[in-house]
Protein backbone atom coordinates (compact mmCIF):
# COMPACT_ATOMS: atom_id res chain seq x y z
CA UNK A 1 0.00 0.00 0.00
CA UNK A 2 1.09 3.59 -0.64
CA UNK A 3 0.61 6.47 1.74
CA UNK A 4 1.18 9.23 -0.81
CA UNK A 5 1.50 9.51 -4.60
CA UNK A 6 3.07 12.56 -6.25
CA UNK A 7 4.15 13.69 -9.71
CA UNK A 8 7.31 15.84 -9.68
CA UNK A 9 9.15 17.83 -12.30
CA UNK A 10 12.81 17.14 -13.05
CA UNK A 11 13.90 19.57 -10.31
CA UNK A 12 11.79 17.80 -7.69
CA UNK A 13 8.99 20.36 -7.46
CA UNK A 14 5.64 18.74 -6.80
CA UNK A 15 3.15 19.30 -9.63
CA UNK A 16 0.37 17.26 -8.04
CA UNK A 17 0.15 14.97 -5.03
CA UNK A 18 -2.49 12.91 -3.25
CA UNK A 19 -2.21 11.69 0.35
CA UNK A 20 -4.15 8.49 1.10
CA UNK A 21 -3.22 7.57 4.70
CA UNK A 22 -1.89 10.78 6.29
CA UNK A 23 0.99 8.93 7.98
CA UNK A 24 3.71 10.43 5.73
CA UNK A 25 4.07 14.24 5.93
CA UNK A 26 3.97 15.93 2.54
CA UNK A 27 7.24 17.71 3.43
CA UNK A 28 9.05 14.42 2.79
CA UNK A 29 8.32 14.81 -0.93
CA UNK A 30 10.87 17.65 -1.04
CA UNK A 31 13.58 15.29 0.28
CA UNK A 32 13.33 12.94 -2.71
CA UNK A 33 15.50 14.82 -5.25
CA UNK A 34 18.27 15.69 -2.72
CA UNK A 35 18.48 11.98 -1.82
CA UNK A 36 18.75 11.06 -5.52
CA UNK A 37 21.45 13.69 -6.09
CA UNK A 38 23.42 12.46 -3.06
CA UNK A 39 23.42 8.93 -4.46
CA UNK A 40 24.54 10.15 -7.89
CA UNK A 41 27.41 12.18 -6.35
CA UNK A 42 28.58 9.06 -4.49
CA UNK A 43 28.43 7.05 -7.74
CA UNK A 44 25.72 4.84 -6.26
CA UNK A 45 23.15 3.45 -8.68
CA UNK A 46 19.77 5.04 -7.96
CA UNK A 47 17.38 2.17 -7.30
CA UNK A 48 13.63 2.47 -8.04
CA UNK A 49 13.02 1.67 -4.35
CA UNK A 50 15.01 2.96 -1.37
CA UNK A 51 14.40 4.00 2.24
CA UNK A 52 15.49 6.96 4.35
CA UNK A 53 14.52 7.86 7.92
CA UNK A 54 11.85 5.17 7.98
CA UNK A 55 10.17 6.35 4.74
CA UNK A 56 10.07 4.09 1.67
CA UNK A 57 10.51 5.90 -1.67
CA UNK A 58 9.29 4.08 -4.81
CA UNK A 59 9.56 5.90 -8.12
CA UNK A 60 9.72 5.68 -11.90
CA UNK A 61 10.77 8.30 -14.44
CA UNK A 62 8.74 9.19 -17.52
CA UNK A 63 9.92 11.89 -19.95
CA UNK A 64 10.85 14.86 -17.73
CA UNK A 65 8.75 13.74 -14.76
CA UNK A 66 9.16 11.62 -11.64
CA UNK A 67 6.20 9.57 -10.43
CA UNK A 68 6.75 8.97 -6.73
CA UNK A 69 4.96 6.79 -4.19
CA UNK A 70 5.84 6.93 -0.49
CA UNK A 71 5.03 4.59 2.36
CA UNK A 72 5.86 4.16 6.04
CA UNK A 73 4.88 0.48 6.14
CA UNK A 74 6.49 -2.63 4.70
CA UNK A 75 4.69 -2.31 1.35
CA UNK A 76 4.70 -4.49 -1.74
CA UNK A 77 7.18 -2.43 -3.76
CA UNK A 78 6.63 -4.37 -7.02
CA UNK A 79 2.88 -3.76 -6.80
CA UNK A 80 3.34 -0.02 -6.27
CA UNK A 81 5.90 0.31 -9.09
CA UNK A 82 3.45 -1.50 -11.38
CA UNK A 83 0.70 0.89 -10.24
CA UNK A 84 2.88 3.89 -11.20
CA UNK A 85 3.39 2.40 -14.67
CA UNK A 86 -0.38 1.86 -14.97
CA UNK A 87 -0.92 5.48 -13.91
CA UNK A 88 1.36 6.60 -16.77
CA UNK A 89 -0.56 4.48 -19.29
CA UNK A 90 -3.93 5.82 -18.08
CA UNK A 91 -2.74 9.44 -18.24
CA UNK A 92 -1.36 8.75 -21.74
CA UNK A 93 -4.80 7.48 -22.82
CA UNK A 94 -6.35 10.70 -21.53
CA UNK A 95 -3.81 13.34 -22.58
CA UNK A 96 -1.71 11.63 -25.33
CA UNK A 97 1.51 13.11 -23.87
CA UNK A 98 2.39 12.90 -20.18
CA UNK A 99 4.61 15.89 -19.48
CA UNK A 100 4.74 18.89 -17.19
CA UNK A 101 2.39 21.02 -19.29
CA UNK A 102 -0.32 18.36 -19.59
CA UNK A 103 -0.17 17.74 -15.83
CA UNK A 104 -0.63 21.44 -15.04
CA UNK A 105 -3.47 21.83 -17.57
CA UNK A 106 -5.47 18.83 -16.31
CA UNK A 107 -4.92 18.74 -12.53
CA UNK A 108 -8.66 18.49 -11.76
CA UNK A 109 -9.23 15.33 -13.79
CA UNK A 110 -5.92 13.86 -12.53
CA UNK A 111 -7.15 14.25 -8.93
CA UNK A 112 -10.34 12.42 -9.93
CA UNK A 113 -8.29 9.63 -11.49
CA UNK A 114 -6.02 9.33 -8.44
CA UNK A 115 -9.11 9.03 -6.22
CA UNK A 116 -10.61 6.25 -8.38
CA UNK A 117 -7.39 4.35 -9.12
CA UNK A 118 -6.32 4.05 -5.47
CA UNK A 119 -8.37 3.86 -2.26
CA UNK A 120 -6.71 4.24 1.17
CA UNK A 121 -3.39 3.34 -0.46
CA UNK A 122 -4.62 0.18 -2.21
CA UNK A 123 -4.76 0.06 -6.04
CA UNK A 124 -8.31 -0.22 -7.38
CA UNK A 125 -9.48 0.40 -10.97
CA UNK A 126 -6.54 0.80 -13.36
CA UNK A 127 -8.22 -0.07 -16.67
CA UNK A 128 -8.35 3.14 -18.71
CA UNK A 129 -11.34 2.06 -20.85
CA UNK A 130 -13.51 1.58 -17.74
CA UNK A 131 -12.31 4.85 -16.18
CA UNK A 132 -13.13 6.74 -19.37
CA UNK A 133 -16.76 5.63 -19.10
CA UNK A 134 -17.41 7.80 -16.05
CA UNK A 135 -14.39 10.14 -15.67
CA UNK A 136 -14.49 12.34 -18.74
CA UNK A 137 -12.93 15.61 -19.77
CA UNK A 138 -16.39 17.11 -20.26
CA UNK A 139 -18.10 19.14 -17.53
CA UNK A 140 -21.19 17.74 -15.81
CA UNK A 141 -24.18 19.64 -14.50
CA UNK A 142 -24.64 19.58 -10.72
CA UNK A 143 -28.07 17.94 -10.88
CA UNK A 144 -26.74 15.04 -12.96
CA UNK A 145 -25.20 12.28 -10.84
CA UNK A 146 -22.49 10.38 -12.72
CA UNK A 147 -22.51 6.76 -11.60
CA UNK A 148 -19.54 4.48 -12.13
CA UNK A 149 -20.21 1.47 -14.38
CA UNK A 150 -20.96 -1.92 -12.83
CA UNK A 151 -17.59 -3.21 -14.02
CA UNK A 152 -15.86 -1.24 -11.23
CA UNK A 153 -17.40 -3.51 -8.58
CA UNK A 154 -17.60 -6.70 -10.67
CA UNK A 155 -15.07 -9.52 -10.64
CA UNK A 156 -14.37 -8.63 -14.30
CA UNK A 157 -13.39 -5.02 -13.69
CA UNK A 158 -11.87 -4.48 -17.15
CA UNK A 159 -14.97 -5.10 -19.27
CA UNK A 160 -18.47 -3.62 -19.15
CA UNK A 161 -21.60 -5.70 -19.58
CA UNK A 162 -24.06 -5.29 -22.44
CA UNK A 163 -21.50 -4.79 -25.23
CA UNK A 164 -23.01 -5.57 -28.65
CA UNK A 165 -21.49 -5.74 -32.15
CA UNK A 166 -23.17 -6.55 -35.44
CA UNK A 167 -20.00 -8.25 -36.65
CA UNK A 168 -17.91 -10.09 -34.07
CA UNK A 169 -14.18 -10.10 -34.83
CA UNK A 170 -10.86 -10.65 -33.06
CA UNK A 171 -7.55 -9.38 -34.43
CA UNK A 172 -4.37 -10.85 -32.93
CA UNK A 173 -0.88 -9.54 -33.71
CA UNK A 174 2.30 -11.31 -32.64
CA UNK A 175 4.95 -8.57 -32.72
CA UNK A 176 8.61 -9.40 -32.10
CA UNK A 177 11.43 -6.85 -31.76
CA UNK A 178 15.00 -8.01 -32.29
CA UNK A 179 17.82 -6.33 -30.34
CA UNK A 180 21.36 -7.15 -31.41
CA UNK A 181 24.98 -6.03 -31.09
CA UNK A 182 27.48 -7.09 -33.77
CA UNK A 183 31.19 -6.37 -33.27
CA UNK A 184 33.71 -5.18 -35.87
CA UNK A 185 34.60 -8.78 -36.74
CA UNK A 186 31.00 -9.54 -37.68
CA UNK A 187 30.30 -11.71 -34.62
CA UNK A 188 27.04 -11.38 -32.69
CA UNK A 189 27.97 -10.30 -29.15
CA UNK A 190 24.45 -10.01 -27.78
CA UNK A 191 20.97 -10.77 -29.10
CA UNK A 192 17.47 -11.04 -27.67
CA UNK A 193 13.87 -11.17 -28.88
CA UNK A 194 11.20 -9.09 -27.14
CA UNK A 195 7.74 -10.31 -28.09
CA UNK A 196 4.20 -9.11 -27.46
CA UNK A 197 0.77 -10.50 -28.29
CA UNK A 198 -1.53 -7.56 -29.03
CA UNK A 199 -5.26 -7.89 -29.57
CA UNK A 200 -8.23 -5.93 -30.85
CA UNK A 201 -11.50 -7.49 -29.66
CA UNK A 202 -14.86 -6.48 -31.07
CA UNK A 203 -17.02 -9.14 -29.41
CA UNK A 204 -20.52 -9.06 -27.93
CA UNK A 205 -21.41 -10.12 -24.41
CA UNK A 206 -18.90 -11.70 -22.02
CA UNK A 207 -16.95 -14.14 -24.21
CA UNK A 208 -14.21 -16.40 -22.94
CA UNK A 209 -11.16 -16.81 -25.17
CA UNK A 210 -8.59 -19.59 -25.08
CA UNK A 211 -5.26 -19.12 -26.80
CA UNK A 212 -2.81 -21.91 -27.49
CA UNK A 213 0.83 -21.37 -28.49
CA UNK A 214 3.62 -23.78 -29.43
CA UNK A 215 4.91 -23.54 -25.85
CA UNK A 216 7.71 -25.99 -25.07
CA UNK A 217 6.82 -26.20 -21.36
CA UNK A 218 3.21 -27.07 -22.24
CA UNK A 219 4.27 -29.95 -24.49
CA UNK A 220 6.68 -31.28 -21.85
CA UNK A 221 4.14 -31.05 -18.99
CA UNK A 222 1.36 -32.79 -20.93
CA UNK A 223 3.63 -35.40 -22.50
CA UNK A 224 2.53 -34.44 -26.00
CA UNK A 225 4.90 -34.08 -28.93
CA UNK A 226 5.06 -30.89 -30.95
CA UNK A 227 4.36 -31.23 -34.66
CA UNK A 228 6.80 -28.44 -35.47
CA UNK A 229 9.11 -26.17 -33.55
CA UNK A 230 8.34 -25.35 -29.91
CA UNK A 231 9.71 -22.35 -28.04
CA UNK A 232 10.56 -21.64 -24.41
CA UNK A 233 9.48 -18.15 -23.38
CA UNK A 234 11.11 -16.18 -20.55
CA UNK A 235 9.86 -13.24 -18.46
CA UNK A 236 6.24 -13.84 -19.47
CA UNK A 237 3.89 -11.03 -18.37
CA UNK A 238 0.11 -11.14 -18.77
CA UNK A 239 -2.72 -8.65 -18.81
CA UNK A 240 -4.81 -8.83 -15.64
CA UNK A 241 -7.63 -10.56 -17.56
CA UNK A 242 -5.64 -13.83 -17.90
CA UNK A 243 -6.45 -16.60 -15.42
CA UNK A 244 -2.99 -17.27 -14.00
CA UNK A 245 -4.03 -20.42 -12.10
CA UNK A 246 -5.20 -22.01 -15.34
CA UNK A 247 -1.93 -21.09 -17.06
CA UNK A 248 0.15 -22.53 -14.22
CA UNK A 249 -1.82 -25.80 -14.29
CA UNK A 250 -1.94 -26.64 -18.01
CA UNK A 251 -0.32 -23.61 -19.76
CA UNK A 252 -3.67 -22.62 -21.31
CA UNK A 253 -4.10 -18.87 -21.78
CA UNK A 254 -7.75 -18.39 -20.82
CA UNK A 255 -9.31 -14.94 -20.41
CA UNK A 256 -12.32 -12.65 -20.78
CA UNK A 257 -10.89 -9.83 -22.93
CA UNK A 258 -11.28 -6.08 -22.46
CA UNK A 259 -13.23 -4.35 -25.20
CA UNK A 260 -11.11 -2.88 -27.99
CA UNK A 261 -7.32 -2.77 -28.15
CA UNK A 262 -4.97 -4.13 -25.45
CA UNK A 263 -1.73 -6.08 -24.94
CA UNK A 264 -2.49 -9.63 -23.83
CA UNK A 265 1.04 -10.72 -22.95
CA UNK A 266 4.74 -10.02 -23.44
CA UNK A 267 7.74 -12.33 -23.36
CA UNK A 268 11.49 -12.48 -23.97
CA UNK A 269 13.80 -15.00 -25.62
CA UNK A 270 17.56 -14.86 -25.19
CA UNK A 271 18.32 -17.45 -27.89
CA UNK A 272 21.11 -16.61 -30.37
CA UNK A 273 19.81 -14.85 -33.47
CA UNK A 274 21.64 -14.11 -36.70
CA UNK A 275 21.29 -10.59 -38.12
CA UNK A 276 18.16 -10.41 -40.29
CA UNK A 277 19.37 -7.26 -42.06
CA UNK A 278 23.15 -7.23 -42.46
CA UNK A 279 24.97 -3.94 -43.10
CA UNK A 280 28.68 -3.22 -43.50
CA UNK A 281 30.47 -0.05 -44.53
CA UNK A 282 33.90 0.61 -46.02
CA UNK A 283 35.36 4.07 -45.40
CA UNK A 284 38.10 5.82 -47.38
CA UNK A 285 39.32 8.94 -45.59
CA UNK A 286 41.44 11.66 -47.20
CA UNK A 287 42.53 13.80 -44.27
CA UNK A 288 41.76 17.44 -44.61
CA UNK A 289 39.76 17.05 -47.83
CA UNK A 290 37.03 14.40 -48.02
CA UNK A 291 35.67 11.05 -46.82
CA UNK A 292 33.95 8.40 -48.93
CA UNK A 293 31.72 5.49 -47.91
CA UNK A 294 30.61 2.30 -49.60
CA UNK A 295 27.70 0.63 -47.75
CA UNK A 296 26.38 -2.86 -48.44
CA UNK A 297 23.04 -4.19 -47.15
CA UNK A 298 21.78 -7.76 -47.38
CA UNK A 299 18.50 -9.39 -46.36
CA UNK A 300 19.46 -12.54 -44.42
CA UNK A 301 16.01 -14.09 -44.17
CA UNK A 302 13.79 -16.34 -46.30
CA UNK A 303 13.44 -15.34 -49.93
CA UNK A 304 9.65 -15.32 -49.80
CA UNK A 305 9.74 -12.63 -47.06
CA UNK A 306 10.29 -8.90 -47.51
CA UNK A 307 11.55 -6.26 -45.09
CA UNK A 308 9.58 -3.02 -45.36
CA UNK A 309 10.65 0.54 -44.53
CA UNK A 310 14.31 -0.29 -43.98
CA UNK A 311 16.32 2.63 -42.57
CA UNK A 312 20.11 2.41 -42.20
CA UNK A 313 21.83 5.07 -40.07
CA UNK A 314 25.53 5.39 -40.95
CA UNK A 315 27.60 7.77 -38.74
CA UNK A 316 29.80 10.47 -40.31
CA UNK A 317 32.17 13.08 -38.79
CA UNK A 318 30.36 15.95 -37.15
CA UNK A 319 31.92 18.55 -39.48
CA UNK A 320 31.22 16.71 -42.77
CA UNK A 321 29.58 18.78 -45.51
CA UNK A 322 28.75 18.81 -49.24
CA UNK A 323 27.10 15.35 -49.32
CA UNK A 324 26.76 13.38 -52.56
CA UNK A 325 25.00 10.01 -52.77
CA UNK A 326 24.50 7.24 -55.29
CA UNK A 327 22.35 4.21 -54.37
CA UNK A 328 21.36 1.09 -56.28
CA UNK A 329 17.90 1.31 -54.67
CA UNK A 330 16.01 3.56 -52.28
CA UNK A 331 16.93 7.11 -51.30
CA UNK A 332 19.61 8.67 -49.09
CA UNK A 333 19.32 11.80 -46.93
CA UNK A 334 21.92 13.59 -44.81
CA UNK A 335 20.94 14.24 -41.18
CA UNK A 336 23.60 16.66 -39.82
CA UNK A 337 21.79 17.00 -36.48
CA UNK A 338 22.41 13.27 -35.92
CA UNK A 339 25.88 13.24 -37.56
CA UNK A 340 24.83 10.50 -39.95
CA UNK A 341 23.25 9.79 -43.31
CA UNK A 342 20.13 7.64 -43.64
CA UNK A 343 19.65 5.11 -46.43
CA UNK A 344 15.92 4.40 -46.82
CA UNK A 345 14.79 1.29 -48.70
CA UNK A 346 11.04 0.76 -49.07
CA UNK A 347 11.31 -3.00 -49.67
CA UNK A 348 14.28 -5.35 -49.18
CA UNK A 349 13.72 -8.90 -50.38
CA UNK A 350 15.16 -11.92 -48.62
CA UNK A 351 18.54 -12.93 -50.05
CA UNK A 352 18.89 -9.62 -51.93
CA UNK A 353 21.84 -7.25 -51.45
CA UNK A 354 22.43 -3.67 -52.59
CA UNK A 355 25.23 -1.09 -52.60
CA UNK A 356 25.32 2.65 -52.10
CA UNK A 357 28.13 5.21 -52.16
CA UNK A 358 28.47 8.48 -50.29
CA UNK A 359 30.94 11.37 -50.57
CA UNK A 360 31.45 14.17 -48.01
CA UNK A 361 33.73 17.17 -47.80
CA UNK A 362 35.87 17.09 -44.67
CA UNK A 363 37.32 20.49 -43.72
CA UNK A 364 38.84 19.23 -40.46
CA UNK A 365 42.49 18.18 -40.52
CA UNK A 366 42.15 15.93 -37.44
CA UNK A 367 41.46 12.28 -38.21
CA UNK A 368 38.61 10.35 -36.59
CA UNK A 369 39.46 7.52 -34.19
CA UNK A 370 37.92 4.35 -35.61
CA UNK A 371 37.41 2.79 -32.17
CA UNK A 372 35.29 5.76 -31.03
CA UNK A 373 33.13 5.82 -34.15
CA UNK A 374 29.43 5.29 -33.52
CA UNK A 375 27.96 2.00 -34.82
CA UNK A 376 25.50 1.54 -37.67
CA UNK A 377 21.89 1.26 -36.48
CA UNK A 378 19.06 -0.26 -38.49
CA UNK A 379 15.26 -0.13 -38.48
CA UNK A 380 12.99 -2.48 -40.41
CA UNK A 381 9.70 -4.38 -40.34
CA UNK A 382 9.13 -7.87 -41.74
CA UNK A 383 5.42 -8.87 -41.96
CA UNK A 384 4.23 -12.49 -41.80
CA UNK A 385 7.51 -13.50 -40.13
CA UNK A 386 8.67 -14.38 -36.61
CA UNK A 387 12.27 -14.82 -35.56
CA UNK A 388 11.51 -17.10 -32.61
CA UNK A 389 9.18 -19.41 -34.52
CA UNK A 390 6.24 -18.75 -32.18
CA UNK A 391 2.90 -19.94 -33.60
CA UNK A 392 -0.72 -19.51 -32.59
CA UNK A 393 -2.01 -23.10 -32.51
CA UNK A 394 -5.61 -22.14 -31.83
CA UNK A 395 -7.82 -19.25 -30.70
CA UNK A 396 -11.19 -20.45 -29.39
CA UNK A 397 -14.06 -18.07 -28.64
CA UNK A 398 -16.82 -19.29 -26.31
CA UNK A 399 -19.97 -17.27 -25.57
CA UNK A 400 -23.32 -18.30 -24.08
CA UNK A 401 -25.27 -16.78 -26.96
CA UNK A 402 -23.39 -19.05 -29.35
CA UNK A 403 -22.51 -16.49 -32.01
CA UNK A 404 -19.69 -17.12 -34.50
CA UNK A 405 -16.66 -14.83 -34.56
CA UNK A 406 -13.86 -14.36 -37.05
CA UNK A 407 -10.32 -14.53 -35.61
CA UNK A 408 -7.50 -12.91 -37.60
CA UNK A 409 -3.84 -13.66 -36.79
CA UNK A 410 -0.84 -11.71 -38.05
CA UNK A 411 2.92 -11.98 -37.37
CA UNK A 412 5.37 -9.06 -37.53
CA UNK A 413 9.11 -8.81 -36.79
CA UNK A 414 10.75 -5.41 -36.29
CA UNK A 415 14.17 -4.08 -35.33
CA UNK A 416 14.33 -3.16 -31.65
CA UNK A 417 15.70 0.08 -30.21
CA UNK A 418 19.11 -1.55 -29.85
CA UNK A 419 19.82 -3.20 -33.24
CA UNK A 420 23.37 -1.99 -33.99
CA UNK A 421 26.35 -3.21 -36.01
CA UNK A 422 29.95 -2.05 -35.58
CA UNK A 423 30.80 -3.26 -39.10
CA UNK A 424 32.62 -0.12 -40.29
CA UNK A 425 36.14 -0.63 -41.60
CA UNK A 426 38.77 1.70 -43.01
CA UNK A 427 39.77 1.01 -46.62
CA UNK A 428 43.51 0.84 -47.29
CA UNK A 429 43.17 1.46 -50.99
CA UNK A 430 41.28 4.28 -52.62
CA UNK A 431 40.47 2.08 -55.64
CA UNK A 432 37.69 0.33 -53.69
CA UNK A 433 35.32 3.26 -54.01
CA UNK A 434 34.69 4.77 -57.41
CA UNK A 435 34.31 8.56 -57.49
CA UNK A 436 30.80 9.98 -57.58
Amino acid sequence: MASLVAILDVKGKSLIQRSYRDDVPTSYVERFIPLVLDMEEENVTVQPCFSDEGINYMHIRHNNLYLLAMSKRNSNAAEIILFLHRLVSVLTEYFKEVEEESIRDNFVIIYELLDEMMDFGFPQTTESKILQEYITQESHKLEVQVRPPMAVTNAVSWRSEGIRYRKNEVFLDVVESVNMLVNASGNVIRSEILGAVKMKCYLSGMPELRLGLNDKVMFESTGRSARGKSIEMEDVKFHQCVRLSRFENDRTISFIPPDGEFELMSYRLSTPVKPLVWVEASVESYRGSRVEYMVKVRGQFKRRSTANNVEIYVPVPGDADSPKFRAATGSVVYAPEKSCFIWKIKQLGGGKDYLMRAHFGLPSVAGEDLDKRAPISVKFEIPYFTTSGIQVRYLKIVDRSGYTALPWVRYITTAGDDYVLRTISDSKSSSIIAPL
